[in-house]
């Protein structure tokens, strides 16, 4: 296996010598896993690729810190499908990285299994794992009737009042007490999920994401290795925030903040949906109504990490430490990453207007909010020796973390948001119909958007596409060929 290939649609596709008096040229905006993998298509392809990024350093919201002295994935963090039908898994498997599985098919807490938990109330008294198996059993029932509800229903609705109205017809999956606050800790999973509040959250479109099969991994060594194979060779501006993209003739012109213009016959924009929303970037002449009202009718979630280094591990040998509480707000969950890394280190997950709040505080004053909730659970929990906050919302290089489903999404949004305007292609997590919001449906995205470009390109400049005859000769050859294994971490 050539080292020096890069894995595109699950192949490795060499690069392809091309005689061509003047290659085809293309502006990548935007240095995500998205934006790097449609560079390395195309670049592999022998076209003249130049990346913009914006901020000083590759990969967008894939962004591994080391700063702990272990890798801390402040960003997207696990591998949704750990399987073969995962784009990302020659890849990954390539490159040899660990994964720790944290839950398997169909668990009703998405990326854990209930068992993997151990949850306590505001007293720090552990509720007892036959309350809360009995509780996801419930909540489990409550969005099969939401599902049933979902089909009576002409228009739609926030998920929240669906499982309003489910409760009053079922009258006997009303909980109370400690039952009941285990329920508004599923909840609160639930909406971390999406990085939106349940009142936010689709009824049509919560389940209809495609998740593949395999269940969750943690990428044990992070995820910035992926991007960083995927990035070698490949001519990355760094602190080049774009400001207008302007096309004409064939050609696309390209302007950052200081005035550089750059020049290309397309242009691939990766920026995340929250800077397209915002109109960062001036396009002339405008986009047309059915993009721009693509972007404006998908949603923006936010989900942040507070990720805390202790001396030592003091909590429970468990996947995940949950707070139970009466709303889902009340509610908060941490990522115990020494069960699955060794490393000493817990991460709490605020999403929602929770993770909204988090953003208005110092480090310090959301350091001393999260220290609240474990010392509820754990009174005699010390403080961190090192701690990070991330804040994606605010951030301008993002202003969110991943698209969600708003209420009454049109149905042809994400078709309409992917597709091209003339020489000007969309990709990222947001353009994938099936997988938004997940990392190998950004990396999936860039494929497609680098494929459409490539051979519009080849068209316009009268090239043989000498790509697919490669690419049908690989296929012949890597048929007997094993993808390499996913490395797959002890419990």
């Amino acid at each position: 296996m050539d080292p020096n290939s890069f894995m595109t649609g699950g192949l490795l596709l060499p690069t392809i010598e091309r005689r061509c008096a003047s290659p085809p040229s293309v502006i990548v905006i935007g240095g995500g896993i998205s934006g790097i993998a449609a560079a390395r298509v195309l670049s592999n392809s022998s076209f003249e690729v130049t990346v913009l990024e914006s901020r000083d350093r590759i990969g967008g919201r894939v962004h591994t810190d080391y700063s702990f002295g272990c890798p801390i994935d402040m960003g997207a963090s696990w591998l949704h499908g750990v399987s073969n039908e995962n784009s990302l898994a020659p890849l990954i498997g390539h490159l040899g990285l660990r994964l720790y599985q944290t839950s398997g098919d169909n668990s009703v807490l998405y990326d854990h299994d209930l068992e993997s938990c151990s949850l306590f109330d505001k007293n720090g008294v552990q509720v007892p794992r036959e309350t809360a198996a009995k509780v996801g059993k419930v909540f489990e029932r409550i969005l099969e009737e939401t599902v049933k509800l979902r089909d009576e229903q002409e228009h739609d609705m926030p998920l929240q009042q669906a499982i309003s109205i489910v409760l009053e017809r079922h009258p006997h999956l009303k909980l109370q007490g400690l039952d009941d606050r285990v329920l508004q800790w599923c909840v609160c999973r639930l909406e971390a999920w999406f990085a939106a509040d349940a009142d936010e959250i689709s009824l049509k479109n919560w389940d209809q994401e495609h998740v593949l099969t395999g269940g969750h991994g943690l990428m044990v060594d992070g995820y910035y290795p992926v991007v960083q194979a995927l990035a070698r060779g490949l001519d990355i501006r760094l602190n080049q925030r774009v400001t207008k993209v302007s096309r004409q003739h064939n050609r696309v012109t390209v302007t950052i903040e200081d005035g550089t213009q750059h020049c290309a016959d397309a242009c691939i924009i990766t920026v995340p949906l929250g800077v397209l929303k915002a109109n960062i970037i001036k396009f002339e002449p405008e986009l047309p109504l059915w993009k721009s009202s693509a972007i404006a009718d998908l949603g923006v979630g936010i989900e942040n990490k507070v990720a805390m280094h202790f001396d030592r591990a003091f909590w429970p040998n468990v996947q995940v430490l949950g707070m139970v509480g009466p709303t889902p707000k009340t509610c908060g969950y941490f990522l115990n990453l020494h069960k699955a890394t060794g490393n000493p280190v817990l991460v709490y997950m605020a999403a929602g207007r929770f993770a909204q709040e988090v953003e208005k505080l110092s480090d310090k004053e959301a350091l001393d909010i999260v220290m609240s909730h474990l010392k509820k659970m754990i009174p005699a929990a010390p403080e961190p020796t090192q701690y990070l906050v991330s804040r994606w919302g605010s951030d301008p290089n993002s202003l969110g973390s991943y698209s969600c489903d708003l209420v009454g999404k049109p149905a042809d949004v994400c078709e309409r948001f992917s597709a091209p305007v003339e020489n000007l292609y969309f990709a990222g997590e947001a353009a994938s119909a099936e997988h938004s919001g997940a990392v190998h449906g950004a990396y999936s995205s860039g494929l497609a958007a680098a494929e459409d470009c490539r051979k519009r390109l080849m068209l316009q400049k009268g090239v043989p596409d000498l790509v697919q005859v490669a690419a049908c000769e690989e296929v012949a050859s890597a048929a007997a060929e094993v993808v390499a294994p996913f490395q797959i971490c002890g419990t």
